[in-house]
């Protein structure tokens, strides 16, 4: 397999978490799209959203993704809105292959700490499971258009290994 992975779902479904697992697994780079383009532009995402706002942040996301979409054996855990904005799931499907991190919202908030809301600027607010589900509802539809669907009891990684193999 030499394509690029693209993981896909809610912030704290664990995109992050298996996507370097999973690079380690295949010999893959990881890539948290999040913080490359804090490399990228030498500041947090928090102060883009603060300095510029979301729409400058994404688009500053989407040419982030091109950048590194086409990196072949690379494993990208993408922001939780990046497939929703800018054709950027055209650019995911063109360039690989995408998993959707099934999660559950009760096990997102549980993971979900005060210290992680500071980092997450769409969730740093008070009513968090509110907030949960109301991106929950906006993005679901395009997160269901993943070529893989990864059901929160099947994410590890010999799981995953396993769907990409069956895929193959």
């Amino acid at each position: 397999m030499t394509e690029t992975i693209f993981l896909i779902g809610m912030p704290g479904c664990g995109k992050s978490t298996l996507g370097r697992a999973l690079a380690a697994a295949l010999d893959y780079t990881f890539v948290d799209l999040d913080a490359q383009i804090e490399a990228d532009e030498g500041r947090t995402i928090r102060d883009i959203f603060a300095q510029d706002g979301e729409v400058i942040f994404r688009e500053i996301e989407a040419r982030t993704l091109r950048k590194v979409a086409a990196q072949p054996h690379t494993i990208v855990a993408t922001g939780g809105g990046t497939p929703c904005f800018h054709d950027n799931l055209a650019v995911i499907h063109a360039q690989g292959i995408s998993l959707f991190l099934d999660t559950s919202l009760s096990t997102i908030l549980a993971r979900m700490e005060a210290a992680e809301r500071a980092v997450r600027p769409l969730l740093a607010q008070e009513d968090l499971k509110a907030k949960l589900e109301e991106l929950y509802t906006r993005r679901i539809s395009y997160y269901a258009q993943a070529d893989l669907r990864i059901p929160e009891a099947d994410s590890d990684v010999s799981s995953v290994l396993q769907k990409l193999q069956e895929r193959a």
